[in-house]
């Protein structure tokens, strides 16, 4: 449980500093701290959807010893319809693909339903035996198009590798860590993200560091700085996590409930 925690507060840590500054431009603010309010009119601490969504597949993993596809949409639908898997007992910032998907019962399988909503919730799956097939029937729940799975697939694969004590410079990204910053894009679209975590991973030298560095991309600031941070978390450990940073983060009985 060591690793996940590590990698679960790291995310949750993650997100809650890029929700104030969401959809906010690139160049036009500067986040050094753990703060509220802003995008979305929430206390410093808040975290969102991605760290909801990650705690309900976390939960179903716990109580079902396995991936049980309709435990896991039952939590989702619970957290969308229920408020429940929530910082502070409200639902926010819910994507439209995901939204969707659960209204209507099936994952959207569509080139424009490339959005993060998969990527940010699969990183519990690092943590158990799952299969490719199974991390992509998970995606799959929602974002059910090719590219969305395959960087579902290939995050986890990144991450089982950090858990091993791989170190990410040695795992092949030289092209993603020479880019300069204005060749990293921060948008919705999945693989934006998922270079972009890299990138930060890359060029940074602490967990505080890459999770700064990737809500100051601008944009969706909550979802690249957490799947940054999820990475950050295993790569730095829990204790390398700012205090402050974790004594401001909401409802940590919850997520502490749902770790396995």
């Amino acid at each position: 449980m060591t690793k996940l925690r590590d990698a679960i507060y790291g995310f949750a840590v993650a997100d809650a500093l890029g929700v104030p500054f969401e959809f906010k431009e690139r160049g036009t603010f500067i986040c050094s701290d753990c703060v509220g309010f802003g995008s979305w009119n929430q206390e410093a601490g808040t975290w969102s959807d991605d760290t909801s969504m990650t705690l309900a597949t976390c939960k179903s993993i716990k109580d079902k010893n396995k991936i049980d596809l309709e435990d896991i949409r039952k939590n989702f639908k619970s957290w969308l319809f229920n408020d429940e898997f929530t910082a502070n007992g409200e639902t926010f910032d819910v994507g439209m693909t995901t939204r969707d998907a659960l209204v209507e019962g099936h994952g959207i399988d569509d080139f424009y339903a490339n959005g993060n909503g998969s990527l940010m919730r699969i990183l519990p799956l690092a943590f158990i035996d799952a299969s490719d097939e199974e991390i992509e029937s998970v995606s799959s729940i929602t974002h059910a198009h090719e590219i969305s799975r395959k960087a579902c697939i290939d995050y986890v694969h990144l991450a089982r590798k950090l858990i091993a004590g791989e170190n990410i410079e040695d795992l092949g990204f030289d092209e993603i860590k020479k880019k300069k910053e204005d060749d990293i894009q921060s948008t919705g679209f999945v693989l934006h993200t998922l270079e972009a975590a890299i990138w930060c991973i890359l060029n940074t030298s602490s967990y505080k560091e890459a999770v700064l560095k990737a809500v100051n991309l601008g944009d969706d600031t909550d979802t690249t700085a957490a799947v940054t941070g999820g990475l950050a978390g295993i790569i730095y450990g829990y204790d390398e996590i700012p205090r402050e940073w974790i004594d401001k983060l909401k409802n940590k009985k919850l997520i502490d409930d749902c770790l396995f």
